[in-house]
């Protein structure tokens, strides 16, 4: 029951700091050149998550033919930039990831 109303508080802080966040930027208005600098905000935080993942997934600089995240993520890339379609780029590159990983018997 302890962890129910610790789940429950986390998420109204949670909740309280983002609404009042999002609440009061209608009020106020932002410069041209904070809205543009938030732009990259997201590509920013996305490539500090998935870059370590990607070429540390033992804690160690991994990188080569035979890492499967390094190869899918750039096969992930590839297809972005060509089809410029958020879902196909998830499929195909999963199922290149996975494949390839497959190919080398990494588990």
């Amino acid at each position: 029951m302890t962890e129910l109303w610790l789940v429950l508080g986390m998420a109204v802080v949670t909740f309280g700091i983002r609404y009042s966040l999002i609440g009061l930027s209608d009020r106020r208005r932002r410069s041209p050149m904070l809205t543009q600098l938030l732009a990259y905000v997201p590509p920013a935080v996305l490539t500090a998550i998935v870059v370590p993942a990607v070429l540390f997934p033992s804690g160690t600089l991994w990188v080569g033919y035979d890492n499967p995240r390094l190869v899918g993520a750039i096969a992930a890339i590839l297809i972005a930039v060509w089809k410029r379609n958020l879902l196909l780029t998830i499929i195909f590159s999963l199922i290149f990831f996975l494949s390839y990983q497959a190919l080398l018997c990494i588990h």
